[in-house]
């Protein structure tokens, strides 16, 4: 099989994009005409309390949800029309980390086979191309020796080293574009900060862009340059992420900076 290359990579754009479903009695509007766009290598935060919406949205970004109206592109590939093959291809460049690293992991797999898969799939690798790129990936987030963590099965790995691993199988096929939702929602608040700087740092080394979904306001300020505050479905307030968190304009950004104590105390 021939490696792929990472394809260059592309600004991604929502042009007013809704998402209903169907309630009990009425309709469920669970985003509304939202337009954003992340420019290439940029790290956006969208933040917003549950139910807001925001998962929603990554749902869409990575083609596991359509929208109810709007477009969603990526460059000049239309992700709201994509099927299969083109979904397969699209995840190329586009990967998920997700919210549950004790679901997000087979548990009859081991790491290396976790990580080693979706670099034989999408790239290519032989087997043992596959082998030495896990081993770099291992490294590079921070789980060495990689030949111990290589063979173990996820019950044998803590909260935050079964992330890096999610972290590490979504870097596997060379993505251009990361969409992280509540990453580290689920794990002990000792080991947040560690998966964040790892998410800034690999960014920042690989030049990925990144969608940084969360509730956690002060969390955005490791991993992103922007943030975008989502209120039921709505944008109601964007900026850079430093100025919208010291500068808040919008009576819900407010709110919820004011649910965290001392939000700026050294």
């Amino acid at each position: 099989m021939s490696r792929e290359s990472r394809a260059e990579v592309r600004p991604l754009v929502l042009d007013h994009v809704t998402k209903t479903f169907a309630g009990r009695h009425e309709k469920v509007v669970a985003v509304d005409d939202v337009s954003l766009t992340i420019e290439p290598g940029a790290s956006v935060a969208l933040v917003g309390a549950s139910g807001s919406g925001k998962s929603t949205i990554g749902g869409m970004v990575t083609g596991a949800a359509r929208p109810t109206s709007g477009t969603v592109t990526y460059g000049d590939l239309a992700v709201h029309r994509l099927r299969a093959g083109g979904l397969r291809r699209y995840h190329h460049d586009v990967q998920m980390v997700f919210q549950d690293p004790y679901g997000a992991l087979n548990p009859l797999h081991t790491v290396g086979y976790a990580v080693a898969r979706p670099s034989r799939n999408f790239l290519g690798l032989s087997v043992h191309e596959a082998d030495q790129r896990v081993r770099q990936l291992l490294e590079q987030v921070g789980l060495t020796p990689a030949a111990q963590f290589a063979p173990k099965l996820p019950h044998q790995l803590s909260g935050g080293q079964r992330q890096r691993v999610v972290i590490a199988r979504a870097l596997a096929c060379d993505p251009g574009f990361i969409v992280a939702d509540e990453p580290v929602s689920m794990l002990d608040v000792s080991l947040r900060a560690g998966v964040l700087r790892l998410l800034a740092e690999l960014r920042e080394s690989r030049g990925l862009s990144l969608l940084y979904i969360t509730h956690d306001l002060l969390s955005a300020r490791v991993v992103t340059d922007q943030i975008l505050v989502l209120n039921e479905g709505r944008i109601v307030e964007s900026g850079a992420t430093k100025d919208v968190l010291q500068h808040p304009s919008d009576p819900y950004t407010v709110r919820l900076l004011d649910a965290i104590p001392n939000p700026f105390a050294a």
